[in-house]
C-alpha cells in the first residue's frame, strides 16, 4: 500500500513538473513572436535607409535583449547589449549596470545602426544582403567578447525564424542619406 502511494506522489509531481516547463516554452514562443511582430517594420525600415540587413538588426536585439525580457531591454531601452551611461541606480536604488540607457526602445535601434555605419569597414559591405558578412565584420571589430560563438548564436536565430527574408527587400537602400537617424519621428518641415 505505502508504494502505491509513493508511486502515485511521483507521478503526480512529474505531471505537475511537466506542465509548468510547458507552460515556460509556451511563453517563450509567445513572448518572440510578439518582439518580432513589434520590431521587424522597425528593422526593415532601419536596411532601407541604412543598407544595414534587417536579419543582422533584429537578430542581434533578440540575442541581445532575450527578446525584450532583459532587464536591460525592460528598463534600459538596450536591445543590443551597448555599453554606456544610465541612471539605473535613481530609478532601482542598489542596482547598477554598465550598460546604456536610452530614452526609447527606437533610440535602441537607432543608436545601433549608426554604431555601425561610423566603422571603417562599413563602405565595403553597405547594401550586402549576406548577413555572415556583417556578422564576421562585427565580430572582428569587437562587438562582442564572446567571438565565434555569438556569430553561431545569431546565426541560429537568423535561420530559426528566417530573418534573412526580410533582407530580400534590401533594394532601395539610400546611398550618402543621414535621415535614418530620425526614423520613427514625425516628420518636420525643417529637415
Amino acid at each position: 500500500m505505502r508504494i502505491s502511494s509513493f508511486f502515485k506522489r511521483q507521478v503526480w509531481l512529474c505531471g505537475v513538473f511537466l506542465l509548468l516547463m510547458l507552460s515556460n516554452v509556451g511563453y517563450a514562443q509567445q513572448s518572440t513572436s510578439s518582439y518580432m511582430k513589434k520590431y521587424k517594420p522597425v528593422s526593415v525600415e532601419l536596411m532601407q535607409e541604412t543598407g544595414i540587413p534587417a536579419s543582422v538588426i533584429l537578430g542581434v536585439a533578440m540575442l541581445e535583449s532575450g527578446t525584450g525580457t532583459s532587464r536591460n531591454a525592460k528598463l534600459l531601452h538596450n536591445h543590443f547589449g551597448i555599453v554606456g551611461k544610465n541612471n539605473l541606480s535613481k530609478i532601482k536604488p542598489g542596482h547598477r549596470s554598465v550598460y546604456k540607457q536610452y530614452a526609447s526602445d527606437l533610440a535602441s535601434y537607432e543608436h545601433f545602426v549608426e554604431l555601425l555605419a561610423k566603422k571603417r569597414w562599413f563602405g565595403q559591405v553597405k547594401g550586402n544582403q549576406e548577413f555572415a558578412v556583417w556578422l564576421k565584420h562585427m565580430n572582428r571589430s569587437g562587438y562582442s567578447t564572446a567571438g565565434h560563438e555569438w556569430i553561431r548564436r545569431v546565426t541560429a536565430i537568423i535561420n530559426r525564424y528566417k530573418l534573412y527574408k526580410l533582407d530580400a527587400g534590401m533594394d532601395s537602400v539610400a546611398r550618402g542619406s543621414s535621415s535614418w537617424l530620425t526614423v520613427g519621428l514625425p516628420a518636420t518641415d525643417d529637415r
